[in-house]
């Protein structure tokens, strides 16, 4: 029978992935969008962070499985 996963290993794990991707986001593409209001801000920001997520966060989650049931 597989171990639990250890919950905290795994939101690290999202962090991880979400702290630099949020960064870079804010670095190159806030910039561009300087001069429309923030609810339009956050939509944009939301579109491309939201699928990054979906898509790598289960990737990674996979990669790290022994780790995170340890």
């Amino acid at each position: 029978m597989e171990k639990a996963p250890k919950r905290w290993k795994m939101i690290f794990i999202s962090w991880l992935f979400v702290y630099p991707v949020v960064n870079v986001m804010f670095a190159l593409i806030f910039p561009l969008l300087s001069d429309l209001p923030q609810l339009v801000k956050t939509l944009v920001f939301t579109v491309i962070l939201v699928p990054l997520m979906g898509i790598a966060i289960p990737v990674l989650h996979r990669r790290f499985w022994e780790w995170i049931t340890k």
